[in-house]
């Protein structure tokens, strides 16, 4: 037994002499803490001044009304490229409709920076809307890069065209990452209420 109690202090001694290596397993000392899952970290798309200032904010109204608008346009748009690539006819008609959907563009582009600066306090690239305008500047460039061709004539007609495609493919994608982030702020909106119901409750 004095054996086994001696044996016993001399463990003791080592592990406490590597106690404080960072691997803790093999200090004998995991700790609990640390295998417990860290709660997932939520941010919220808004503030409460934040979501006050969107409401009352003019520009959210002009964007609810040009981006179904351009959205429109874009099908049209698209119909009349994909005629001309397919059958070779209608070409201005096709021109004419790449130019008026990039009109349109710029100009949910302007009215759009505007509103996040009456938001987020900054014209571009606030936190909640990052990525869409990394990817909205991409949507611009390829249909700016359109224009050009169309008024230099650095690309042939068909090539023009599928140019145009190619940025339509990124405008797809930049207008469902602002529907998946309308959709969290509806869900967060409706989780508000919810929450403070809870609260209220556990007070009571």
């Amino acid at each position: 037994m004095m054996y086994t109690h001696g044996v016993a202090s001399v463990i003791d001694r080592c592990i406490g002499a590597v106690d404080c290596c960072p691997w803790q397993a093999h200090a004998g000392r995991v700790s609990l803490r640390r295998l417990e899952p860290r709660p997932a970290r939520s941010r919220a798309l808004y503030t409460a001044e934040q979501r006050r200032r969107r409401d009352s904010s003019r520009w959210t109204l002009v964007q609810g009304v040009l981006a179904p608008f351009q959205f429109a346009v874009f099908l049209i748009s698209l119909y009349l490229v994909l005629r001309y690539l397919v059958t070779g006819e209608g070409l201005a008609l096709a021109a004419g409709s790449i130019v008026v959907k990039t009109l349109v563009l710029y100009t949910i582009m302007i009215t759009g920076s505007l509103w996040e600066r009456d938001v987020f306090g900054r014209y571009l690239f606030a936190r909640p809307f990052f990525w869409e305008d990394v990817v909205s500047i991409l949507v611009l460039a390829l249909h700016t890069a359109y224009l050009y061709a169309l008024a230099t004539g650095a690309l042939n007609v068909r090539d023009q065209m599928i140019l145009a495609l190619i940025a339509y493919a990124a405008y797809v994608v930049n207008a469902t990452q602002f529907v998946l982030k309308l959709r969290s702020a509806r869900r967060e909106r409706h989780a508000q209420p919810l929450a403070a119901g809870r609260a209220l409750g556990t007070a009571e």
